[in-house]
């Protein structure tokens, strides 16, 4: 925003930053910082004059704009009732007999306000911004005491949204004063469209009637509009228009923002309010001959990759500590490829929301639901929320939908309440007149923004009313359930079906897009702490095979308190997705690309040595950048030959890059290599100038059918099964994966028992080397002290613990925190070398980790892996084998412990393996 609008007093002040950057003066002051405060169980500071009588000392300091729960406060108590705040300071405006207003940008939930003992307003809601004018009240050459009082009893009917990860209570976003003149603009409504027109509405406040000019300068004076008016006394409602030309439309490529400001200029002074606007259309709409629509962003479909984000932050809560940290989560989304983001059950901050529109992320944002039954009192209060959100937020070229509700919270009837004995079930209880009651809401948003898509419900339940976009979640894992579900939902989704809905009504043409999706609860007592890697790529490969599918939202950015599969842990810290493994240069980014390749096969497959496959593929094109060009799809098959990359075959296909959609393309047919091995078909798609534009891929776990098959270049071997040991010292130790994984954790060591050919079989043996596979073990509790499953219920919504390090599907996902050990290698007790393990990885790499999870809604280490391990043993070591031709391998473990991977788990497809020529 413009750089000359700046609070010359906030220097110090946490959030300093102008609270409302999409409207903003210059004249204000920030409130936010050290308040005094204190807790009012009894009720009793009304009665006692809390508001008046200032001889009367809080208890404690508050740190404004923070909720009370959170640490960033200085309170961190989670106590739900009543608590006062209190600050005296002086202030006197830039110009004389200025109207003053006192400004909140959130506060939970019930709030009163004094200046200096006067009771100034009342304000009830947790979410919407509000304000108070105090013009009458303050003292411009005196101290003022502001005084102000917040109840929160997380009443039934009230606005919670998802506060369960840490409570919103109390002020929780910006606190500031603004001088305004005595006729002012009150706000103003930017409609765009993509030919550069430009429809404004502002609500002007006059003070007296009279002549007025309202200027409309933008893009540094480029645009300029004004319009004379006559104002009556009281709120007046203004309409006018301008036309861009050659407008720069706003998208997430292109976040082109058209920042000015509004002037408007009279007998009662002068008025100048900082803002900006971005053009652009969001619509749904029908291509070619398709019975159904997609949606589209400035006339062209746009394929919509999206993460739910819980907007929580591990110290302010839902309060962001500062301005670039929202700045930076808006980078992390973008850096992932994804283009929207879903802001769950609660509006964001203005401030974020600049960042959004400022950087380039589409947003689709839900209001706040409440917990209890939709009764007069519950309906009174979301309806007085949700148009403040409006209201608000209107303004935002980010945002593109409004979500009323969220799968079905608050929406649902105590069957006692209803007057119904019997049970009823979780659909009946969703009653006839509460569905009318949506069907209201939604009507009425789309009357009061028409330039969005408006959903009644974001469903889990499949109890659609009606909506400008049919969404669904699910949470599955597996690949064949997941393309089962897929194809289901995509077959029973046509105009006239009553899949997805409620209440006799049936679906529209409007687009289908899943609006949450993830294996954090497709899993028996949940996902706890584990890969996503594995079942994101098929996820995202599944998704692109449907034409009629438009995009998805994944559960989700952060991890949060008892959620653990976001693209990030909840300080920002990445996870390792381990994609370039498998096609050089392949980040999470190329499966969000516009342009795809979708396999049309499972992530891995087994077959036999010399197998022959056929691999469908399919075209998914949501851009028309290169439409009408030639583009080339590069594939390899490869595998990795105990270290060495070597290509089994390679080729490419050149497609021409026409039409939106999907659409099949020919078949690669692959020859699978006469050896075991791990095999990766690896694609490209790349342009003519040799850039790539998106990458994929598969793999195979290649068998002989044989207990002795190939490992690398022809010579003797030895596989020993890695649970065959002979003597273990660890303190914990047990096997996984069917036992095809043994563990140890700590200190300790394995010893197998080796036997090489008899010398009438091999008369002298001149070189041994030992192979394996292994890493670190970090040790949970569940390793420990074993496992337990936590069915949270509903409480996973509200912050339950999810007992991660017992859950017994937790095995951490690979990411910047490691967890190294050593692991020394003796021969008949003689160290002969060791290795450094790294860490105790988990993401793709662990292929066949994830190939023999015995069932799919259970997770057995699953993705866990190792590093490949190769030593030669000592000349004069070698020489007395030659004579003894059994030795004592021993694998000692010091203080970070080990795991050994067999043929079944891990990265390579071989057991402790013993080479000797």
């Amino acid at each position: 925003m413009t750089t000359s609008v700046m609070n010359l007093e906030c220097h110090n002040v946490p959030r300093s930053e102008h609270p409302h950057p999409h409207w903003q003066r210059l004249d204000w002051m920030n409130l936010n910082g050290q308040w005094s405060f204190s807790f009012d169980p009894g009720d009793e500071g009304i009665s006692s004059q809390w508001q008046s009588n200032y001889e009367i000392a809080y208890d404690s300091l508050i740190t404004v704009p923070f909720s009370w729960v959170s640490p960033l406060s200085g309170i961190g108590s989670d106590s739900k009732g009543i608590g006062w705040y209190r600050r005296t300071l002086t202030w006197k405006p830039s110009v004389k007999d200025s109207r003053l207003f006192l400004r909140f940008g959130a506060v939970d939930y019930i709030c009163d306000v004094w200046i200096n003992g006067v009771h100034v307003g009342s304000h009830q809601g947790g979410y919407g911004s509000f304000e108070f004018e105090v013009t009458e009240t303050w003292q411009v050459e005196r101290e003022n005491t502001i005084v102000v009082r917040v109840e929160d009893f997380d009443h039934d009917y009230q606005a919670r949204g998802k506060q369960g990860y840490g409570e919103i209570r109390g002020i929780w976003q910006p606190v500031w004063l603004e001088s305004r003149p005595q006729t002012y603009v009150k706000d103003a409504k930017f409609v765009t469209s993509i030919d550069g027109k430009v429809e404004v509405t502002a609500r002007i406040i006059a003070y007296e009637a009279g002549t007025a000019e309202l200027t409309l300068q933008f893009a540094e004076g480029s645009i300029l509009h004004s319009a004379d008016l006559d104002l009556v006394a009281g709120e007046n409602e203004i309409k006018s228009s301008f036309k861009v030309n050659n407008p720069q439309l706003w998208s997430p490529e292109t976040p082109y923002l058209y920042e000015g400001e509004l002037q408007l200029t009279g007998s009662c002074g002068r008025d100048v309010v900082s803002t900006y606007f971005g053009i652009r259309e969001i619509q749904t709409v029908r291509f070619d001959d398709r019975g159904y629509r997609w949606i589209t962003l400035n006339g062209k479909p746009i394929y919509l990759n999206g993460t739910l984000d819980q907007s929580y932050h591990k110290t302010g809560y839902f309060t962001y500590p500062s301005d670039e940290e929202m700045r930076d989560e808006i980078y992390l989304m973008k850096r992932l490829g994804l283009n929207f983001v879903r802001i769950h059950i609660k509006p964001e901050e203005p401030r974020k929301l600049y960042w959004a529109d400022k950087l380039g992320i589409l947003v689709m944002e839900d209001m706040p639901c409440f917990w209890g039954n939709p009764d007069e009192k519950a309906r009174t209060s979301y309806e007085s929320e949700a148009l403040e959100i409006i209201e608000r937020d209107y303004n935002h070229p980010s945002i593109f939908s409004w979500v009323m509700f969220n799968e079905t919270w608050g929406l649902k009837t105590d069957a006692k309440e209803a007057g119904v004995t019997a049970d009823i079930s979780q659909q009946s209880s969703y009653l006839p007149e509460t569905q009318e009651w949506v069907r209201e809401k939604y009507r009425w948003a789309k009357q009061m923004d028409p330039t969005r898509i408006i959903e009644d419900n974001s469903p889990c339940n499949y109890d659609h009313v009606e909506s400008d976009i049919n969404t669904w979640h699910f949470y599955l894992n597996g690949y064949d359930q997941l393309r089962n579900h897929l194809h289901e939902v995509v077959d029973k989704t046509f105009p006239g079906s009553d899949f997805n809905c409620i209440g006799g009504n049936v679906q529209s043409d409007a687009p289908l897009m899943n609006s949450e999706c993830g294996n954090v609860w497709g899993i028996e007592g949940g996902a706890g702490d584990s890969d996503l890697a594995w079942h994101y790529r098929y996820m995202m490969n599944e998704f692109r095979k449907h034409d009629k599918l438009c995009g998805f939202v994944f559960t989700e950015l952060r991890d949060v308190t008892n959620e653990f599969n976001g693209y990030y842990r909840l300080d920002g810290v990445g996870k390792d997705f381990g994609y370039d493994a498998f096609v050089p240069g392949m980040t999470i980014a190329d499966l969000h690309s516009p342009d795809f390749i979708v396999l049309d096969a499972p992530p891995c497959q087994t077959l036999f040595y010399g197998e022959k496959t056929i691999v469908p593929l399919l075209r998914s094109s949501f851009s028309d950048q290169y439409h009408g060009q030639q583009l080339q799809v590069k594939w390899e098959l490869w595998y990795d030959d105990l270290g060495v990359r070597t290509v089994e075959a390679c080729g490419n296909m050149q497609v021409d890059w026409d039409g939106y959609g999907v659409s099949s393309l020919s078949s690669l047919s692959l020859t699978m290599p006469a050896r075991e091995a791990v095999a990766v078909l690896a694609v490209s798609l790349v342009n003519d100038a040799n850039h790539t534009i998106m990458r994929n891929f598969i793999t195979y776990d290649v068998r002989s059918g044989k207990a002795d098959g190939v490992i690398g270049p022809q010579s003797g071997c030895i596989q020993i099964p890695v649970s065959s040991y002979t003597e273990q010292t660890f303190k914990q130790q047990w096997e996984s994966i069917q036992g095809a994984k043994v563990s140890g954790g700590g200190e300790g060591h394995f010893i197998y028992e080796v036997t090489l050919p008899d010398p009438a079989e091999q008369t002298l043996i001149r070189d041994i080397e030992i192979i394996f596979e292994a890493s670190s073990k970090r040790l949970l509790a569940r390793n420990i002290e074993g496992g337990k499953v936590n069915d949270m219920g509903i409480g996973a919504m509200h912050g339950a613990d999810a007992m991660v390090e017992y859950n017994p599907n937790t095995y951490y996902m690979t990411d910047e925190e490691v967890h190294p050990s050593r692991l020394n290698l003796l021969i008949d007790g003689k160290a002969i070398g060791s290795f450094d393990l790294p860490d105790d990885p988990a993401d793709a790499r662990g292929v066949l980790s994830w190939h023999y999870q015995p069932v799919q809604n259970k997770l057995d280490e699953a993705g866990s892996y190792g590093y490949l391990c190769k030593m030669r043993i000592p000349v004069q070591l070698t020489a007395e084998l030659n004579f003894s031709r059994t030795f004592r391998l021993e694998l000692q473990a010091e203080v970070g412990g080990v795991a050994l991977y067999g043929r079944n788990a891990g990265r390579y497809p071989f057991d402790l393996l013993i080479r000797y020529s």
